[in-house]
């Protein structure tokens, strides 16, 4: 498997996509957030994209190490979404589509790792 820009990965072009919509979701949300869901949910959107990008330019087994952070990104990323549809600051349509976004981009890692992971038994060290 040979990648030579992140950019060029569906799934780096996913989570941005993803990440655009979460800046455009919390430009609505109550003032008093600012520095809390708002803040946070975005850089863990940023974040899933942020370390697929740099573990682009790493070897094997550390994009491996950045996908798994990646993961957790979305993860936390997942966390906000189920906060701000409790507080009633998103619709339940909103949800559920961010949400399948997510699970989507999460398979996606998964993938990509697991492809990475059958890579790297075969590389000499």
């Amino acid at each position: 498997m040979q990648i030579r820009n992140f950019q060029d990965l569906a799934i780096w072009q996913r989570s941005h996509q993803l990440t655009l919509k979460v800046y455009k979701l919390t430009k609505h949300l109550p003032e008093d957030e600012r520095y809390g869901i708002t803040n946070q949910v975005r850089r863990s959107s940023v974040s899933i994209c942020a370390n697929i990008s740099e573990g682009c330019s790493k070897g094997t087994k550390e994009f491996i190490r950045y996908l798994n952070i990646a993961r957790g990104s979305l993860e936390e990323t997942k966390h906000y979404f189920i906060l701000m549809k409790d507080l009633g600051y998103c619709s339940v349509e909103q949800y559920q589509v961010l949400f399948s976004e997510l699970d989507q981009i999460g398979k996606m890692i998964y993938g990509l790792k697991m492809r990475l992971v059958e890579k790297s038994k075969t590389l000499k060290y």
